[in-house]
């Protein structure tokens, strides 16, 4: 009897585990069959990605930046902004949800402007050392990884169409994501690129040369990938940016409903899932992003738990949301010397 249960637990890793190859290898027909089923319509734009990332924007409503204090208090940096005419309008607060954050955080990060604009002047003054690249004439690039239907690419579009200097790349590994977001009638080839690419596979070329990033948007795309090669696809997007450059982050939190509503034969490993259409979704805590953001060399600006009570009065129903949001900045050049010295200074006595 013993031994008969012993080869039910092997049987049944096996069964697991096969079901994983399967799902991993096949990652990118789901999503195409998702997206040909779905188009467009099932996600809502993300009206709310310039409330929680200001950082997408070069600047704020304001015409002068403020000084900015680096991580010693006699540097300081006092630019003005040649975006300084861009009016960002107030994104409109989600309905029926409460709202709880805690975490190491200080909230309101508005380091990704200030650095990213210091950099964009020194990358204007000394020109990239290689062929021209989509945007290569533009001060201020972002990158959104996993773009889908352009959910988030096309509010950032309208937001920023009369800014010049800006330029937004998109990704995904879905090909069939790519063409609706080129189809779509707002999608200008003259601000931003759109293109297919596994960030698993850390061969692949980017249409554009490392360290050119301002902002990279990681948004309800890591939890897609199989925890075990989330680790490089990290590493690598953060040789994509710029010096002061900044990762922002945010998708499923540890106990989420939706994690909770999966019924059982749909784990394929410790809190990572599949739905019933072959996509898969892993749920977050805040020390893992901690641990992987930082392990990637990046500092942390921003870290916390997004708990949310979605109320749908028409259907009765109430939904407890977990997520988990983080901003991650690449460190200056000059501020590594700085802390170097510091330490060589306390080092010697």
């Amino acid at each position: 009897c013993y031994c008969a249960f012993q080869l039910l637990g092997i049987f049944n890793e096996f069964k697991t585990l096969s079901k994983e190859v399967k799902y991993e290898s096949e990652a990118s027909k789901y999503w195409d069959t998702f997206y040909k089923i779905h188009k467009n319509k099932f996600f809502k734009d993300r009206n709310w990605l310039l409330r929680e990332f200001p950082e997408i924007l070069p600047v704020g409503q304001k015409t002068e930046e403020k000084v900015k204090e680096l991580s010693w208090n006699h540097v300081k940096i006092n630019t003005e902004s040649f975006f300084s005419k861009m009016h960002c309008p107030t994104m409109p607060e989600e309905k029926n949800h409460y709202k709880e954050s805690s975490g190491s955080s200080d909230g309101q990060s508005k380091a990704g402007s200030d650095f990213s604009k210091l950099d964009s002047e020194e990358y204007r003054e000394r020109p990239l050392k290689t062929e021209l690249f989509p945007g290569s004439n533009a001060a201020f690039r972002i990158l959104e990884v996993g773009c889908g239907a352009g959910n988030s690419v096309f509010p950032i579009l309208n937001t920023l169409q009369n800014v010049p200097e800006f330029f937004l790349y998109c990704c995904d590994f879905a090909s069939g994501a790519v063409e609706l977001v080129k189809s779509h009638a707002s999608y200008r080839a003259s601000q931003c690129c759109a293109f297919v690419h596994d960030v698993c596979d850390h061969g692949l070329p980017y249409p554009f040369p490392d360290g050119t990033l301002d902002v990279i948007l990681l948004v309800f795309v890591l939890s897609s990938i199989h925890p075990d090669r989330m680790q490089g696809v990290i590493n690598r997007l953060s040789k994509l940016l710029k010096p002061g450059g900044m990762l922002l982050f945010r998708d499923y939190g540890r106990y989420d409903k939706t994690q909770l509503r999966f019924k059982r034969g749909h784990c394929l490993s410790e809190n990572f899932y599949v739905r019933g259409d072959g996509t898969r979704a892993y749920f977050f805590t805040k020390g893992e992003v901690h641990n992987m953001f930082c392990k990637a060399g990046l500092d942390e600006k921003q870290n916390l738990v997004d708990r949310r009570l979605q109320v749908n009065r028409k259907k009765k129903v109430k939904m407890h949301r977990v997520w988990v949001q983080g901003k991650f900045q690449k460190p200056l050049p000059l501020t590594q010397k700085s802390s170097n010295l510091v330490f060589s200074v306390l080092s010697h006595g």
